[in-house]
């Protein structure tokens, strides 16, 4: 195959990348749409060229119903994670976690963890066997931060900040700022330290959209976590790629 796009559907927005054959080219983020007419007013020029291309278009989604509106498209092709050979997952198990899984284990090297931060915090490891031997789900930071302003009466909606925040706050914004990004980067290391006592060799892969971010909270709070930890972006578009190779 020598051109094709891949888009991944997540809770909140829509994650694009641009391949030539192997070789990733361009990757974008764009606000969801409610119907095709709406992409030429979220996406740029490029990637709607792209599209009216014709180019392949493989999409994973963890939203079914925005699944719905690529369907119409000729190029459409949904992935199916039951093709990537990995061993012992389960039903209900999102493609999501599955393809930056795999492509985790074929960049990287099995036994492998991934801790994805999108939406959702989750945390999926595979043995040296290809074999998924578990993992654990949590709200994001963003999802956090909201969750407490939606369903307090008094709470203030906090913005996700690049600093870090003092551990020991003395006002309100700062306190729920301490607490959220303190118990989610002691979430990380517990569960890495638990992981390399398994898998002392395993390589840890952090990626996502608050990768980065999650990334200069380690560096600065466990940063002898965070030098063991490669981050990596675009983890689940290079397991699409790796996916096209086992579909052919």
């Amino acid at each position: 195959m020598k051109n094709w796009l891949g888009l991944i559907i997540g809770n909140s927005r829509l994650h694009w990348c641009y391949f030539e054959d192997e070789k990733m080219c361009q990757t974008w983020n764009t606000p969801q749409v409610d119907s095709l007419r709406e992409l030429p007013l979220v996406v740029d020029r490029t990637l709607y060229g792209y599209l009216k291309e014709k180019i392949p278009l493989y999409i994973a989604s963890v939203v079914p119903s925005a699944t719905k509106i690529y369907l119409s498209l000729s190029q459409t092709r949904i992935i199916d994670p039951t093709v990537i050979p990995l061993l012992d997952i389960y039903s209900t198990m999102g493609v999501d976690r599955i393809l930056t899984l795999w492509g985790a284990g074929c960049n990287y090297g099995f036994p492998c963890l991934v801790i994805d931060s999108g939406t959702a915090l989750t945390f999926t490891g595979a043995d040296e066997n290809k074999k998924l031997i578990g993992g654990a789900i949590l709200p994001g930071v963003r999802l956090q931060l909201q969750t407490l302003f939606f369903n307090t009466a008094a709470l203030p909606e906090i913005e996700v900040i690049q600093e870090i925040t003092p551990r020991w706050a003395k006002n309100t914004p700062s306190a729920i700022q301490s607490g959220v990004i303190y118990t989610i980067v002691a979430g990380i290391k517990d569960f890495c330290q638990d992981w390399w006592q398994q898998y002392p060799q395993s390589q840890v892969i952090l990626t996502g959209g608050d990768a980065v971010l999650l990334g200069e909270y380690l560096q600065a709070i466990s940063p002898e976590i965070r030098n063991k930890i490669n981050v990596n972006t675009n983890l689940i578009f290079l397991g699409i790629k790796e996916y096209l190779k086992k579909e052919k």
